[in-house]
């Protein structure tokens, strides 16, 4: 079983790093929008890294499978990679497969959602 806790504390720097990043090394070398861009990755990295934290310990406490944290992390590299790497010079049409992240992203808040209404009252 991988170790969710790690992974989402190892977002968590990554998001930190990268938004110091943006705020200080693109600033004037991007345009606005994707200054904005950049931006919004590095929100949905943060919020869903801590996302993933929360899901790490539910899993550490065997309330749930990994589902939950497959799909979000997988949504994060989607989502947030396709902003950056548009950002960094990926051609716009690249953009076509951020949705896909964000799905991905909604799919395991869902399936958070679910698993918790399966648990026994007395479980939780």
């Amino acid at each position: 079983m991988l170790n969710w806790l790690g992974i989402a504390a190892i977002n968590m720097a990554i998001a930190v790093a990268l938004g110091a990043f943006g705020a200080h090394g693109l600033e004037g070398r991007v345009s606005t929008q994707q200054l904005e861009w950049w931006q919004t990755a590095t929100l949905y990295l943060f919020v869903h890294a801590l996302g993933l934290l929360l899901v790490g310990l539910l899993i550490r406490l065997k309330y749930m499978t990994q589902t939950t944290a497959w799909l979000l992390q997988i949504g994060i590299i989607i989502f947030a990679g396709s902003l950056y790497a548009m950002t960094l010079g990926a051609p716009r049409w690249f953009g076509a497969i951020t949705p896909i992240g964000g799905i991905l992203m909604i799919a395991g808040w869902l399936w958070l959602a679910v698993s918790m209404f399966r648990l026994k009252d007395s479980a939780l």
